[in-house]
């Protein structure tokens, strides 16, 4: 689950169940996920490794001129060190450990020139590799399946997958060409079918909260393509690994992670069509990756909000896979006024002229990704946009 990379299945199942439409949600609607990401890490000294591989073939040769036997036993002995050396050596030269604790992992990220985009800061794209990226590399570090689905040994012998439902990112600050940043993240057990998984990245230098995210995951029969809830054995395998207590990386009341997001309607305002996927969006396990949809969602923003804003927060649902052959349709529309936070923001500003400035200063859409073809939903999102700060 730790590949759970994303953080919260059970944010779905709350979601969800809280909108009485959780049963409508099949699996086949779902996106099955593997939060492998492609973002390698930046290596600090390889030289360290290099020197004990070629001891350890330097013994081995020596021992090999002893006797036939020996030989051979030395052979398999230095041939399994060997093997071992190099497991061992991505973790370390890789920048990340577990918290204290256990019960959380960090890792550092050194932002490289090809992540950055064309504000000359982390795209959002490279952001949420990141988060896959530290999400698998945690999975990895507590024992689980290193094949994509960070699945536990209980889940692999009953044939059971993650499958992300819901992703949210927000993005206080976005990092530089060589900034270091530094990601924590952890999972936690919620309600009877999901899970979640959480992130907190930071501005390595001095400590400050550049950014959080959640995901939601829910547990699905690889073969039947049906949903299943958590067995027993499979929580307790999570158990020790999640923090004692709840910990939510959006423990505000007033947060949009779980905020239901409308399906947009024809007609819409903005429109990219007839977008298909490409054989570099494909994954390890031949499913388009996350990253790829937030950038489907991104493709229909009008280019005079990209030209004065920045994606401040972007919520996407997954509700079906989309295949390597399909074409798809980005619908982009500004997101009707929620009276209820006009209303409050009136309140809490007196009427001030803040309203009509948030007005302005922050824009809000709705998206829709759908099958060319027949219409088919595939995702729904939300974006909230900054405007650009003064660089």
């Amino acid at each position: 689950m730790l590949k759970l990379s994303a953080s919260s299945a059970s944010s779905y199942y709350y979601y969800h169940h809280h909108h009485h439409h959780h049963h409508h949600l099949t699996t086949d609607k779902l996106q099955c996920r593997l939060f492998g990401g492609t973002h390698l890490n930046q290596l600090s000294n390889p030289i360290l490794g290099m020197k004990k591989k070629i001891s350890l073939k330097v013994a081995a040769a020596s021992s090999s001129s002893s006797s036939s036997s020996s030989s051979a036993v030395s052979w398999v002995e230095s041939k399994k060190s060997e093997e071992e050396e190099e497991e061992s050596l991505a973790n370390r030269l890789r920048l990340g450990s577990m918290a204290s604790d256990g019960k959380s992992y960090l890792e550092k990220f050194i932002v490289r020139c090809y992540e950055v985009g064309i504000n000359k800061t982390a795209t959002v794209e490279t952001m949420a590799n990141l988060l896959q990226e530290v999400g698998c590399n945690h999975a990895q570090k507590v024992g689980f399946s290193a094949d994509g689905f960070a699945t536990t040994h209980t889940m692999r012998e009953l044939n059971l997958i993650w499958v992300s439902a819901r992703m949210h990112i927000e993005i206080y600050k976005y990092p530089a060409w060589s900034d270091v940043i530094e990601i924590e993240t952890w999972i936690q057990s919620e309600g009877k079918i999901g899970t979640r998984r959480d992130w907190i990245f930071k501005d390595y230098a001095n400590g400050q909260v550049i950014g959080r995210a959640t995901s939601k995951w829910v547990m699905m029969n690889i073969n039947t393509r049906r949903l299943q809830r958590v067995t027993h054995e499979v929580r307790d395998e999570l158990m020790g690994y999640c923090p004692e207590e709840l910990r939510l990386a959006f423990p505000e009341k007033n947060s949009t992670c779980l905020k239901k997001i409308l399906k947009l309607e024809d007609p819409v305002q903005h429109s990219r069509l007839g977008l298909a996927p490409r054989r570099a969006d494909l994954d390890m396990n031949q499913h388009v990756n996350n990253v790829t949809y937030i950038g489907w969602v991104l493709e229909s923003m009008p280019q005079e909000i990209i030209d004065t804003h920045e994606l401040q927060s972007i919520t996407i649902d997954y509700r079906r896979e989309c295949q390597r052959n399909d074409i798809i349709d980005s619908l982009t529309s500004i997101e009707p006024i929620d009276e209820t936070e006009v209303v409050s923001g009136l309140q809490g500003t007196n009427g001030s002229a803040a309203v009509s400035e948030n007005k302005e200063d922050c824009l809000k859409y709705l998206h829709l990704i759908r099958l060319s073809s027949d219409g088919s939903e595939i995702n729904r999102a939300r974006t909230e946009w900054r405007r650009k700060p003064r660089r």
